[in-house]
């Protein structure tokens, strides 16, 4: 990074941001960093940073609606995703989870020479591994980000129906539309493993909107269970392999 660090605030409190905003100024004679936008948000931050160039975002972690952590595995998606700090109240123990997966934190209240440090360290920060993410925060998330046109779009894991895998992609079905998901469906399974379930090896569907199964065309002429899903006309094709599985959430 070249010139002055663009930092992005995003707290839940005003008050916070106010005082990061005041120490990165008082940092200014040492490090050059301007905030350029700030957020009550990580939804909000993730539009901001569609429409301005940041260096670096600084996040507290525990926000309503959407933790740092989940924010930081959204930002991941934008086309050049900015270099992360999180600004936690959470004790020394929970911050060797940070210090294990070499992420930088500033632990509140902020202090000035610790910020001053942390500032100084972005230059050579890079956007966190997806990996180092998700080994943070056991909640699965409550979005799944896809990338659309330079901006993030945020799907709300409550209004996925079923997710398809095809070929590298994931396709999020909802009621509304589709949409391309660059992620495993591996990954994605485990992650919401008590949202969703397997009916086929490509195919995960919602628990909550299984209406019923019913006997019907698989492939190709071949008579097998299908899986009749609340909002959703298709009619998805469980699997031999799955079945035994899938006809435990039929019985209850």
């Amino acid at each position: 990074m070249s010139g002055a660090l663009r930092v992005v605030l995003v707290d839940d409190e005003a008050p916070a941001r106010a005082r990061l905003k005041e120490l990165i100024a008082d940092c200014a004679p040492q490090v050059s960093a301007t905030v350029v936008g700030e957020a009550a948000s990580g939804r909000e931050a993730l539009e901001l940073l569609a429409s301005i160039a940041a260096d670096l975002v600084l996040v507290d972690i525990r926000m309503p609606q959407m933790s740092g952590i989940e924010f930081a595995r959204h930002a991941l998606a934008l086309p050049a995703p900015p270099a992360i700090i999180f600004v936690s109240a959470y004790d020394e123990y929970a911050i060797k989870a940070f210090e294990l997966r070499a992420l930088d934190y500033l632990l509140k209240p902020v202090r000035r020479a610790r910020l001053l440090a942390a500032l100084e360290r972005a230059r050579a920060l890079a956007a966190p591994s997806g990996e180092a993410l998700r080994g943070l925060e056991r909640a699965p998330r409550r979005h799944l980000p896809v990338a659309e046109r330079g901006r993030i779009t945020l799907v709300p894991v409550s209004d996925i129906l079923f997710l398809r895998a095809e070929l590298k992609y994931v396709t999020i079905h909802t009621a509304q539309r589709e949409y391309l998901l660059e992620e495993s469906l591996t990954h994605l399974e485990q992650e919401f493993a008590e949202a969703l379930v397997r009916v086929h090896r490509n195919c995960l569907v919602a628990k909550s909107r299984i209406r019923g199964f019913e006997k019907g065309e698989v492939q190709d002429g071949e008579q097998g269970w299908v899986v009749l899903l609340d909002g959703c006309a298709e009619r998805l094709a469980v699997s031999r392999r799955q079945w035994p599985v899938v006809k435990e959430l039929a019985a209850g």
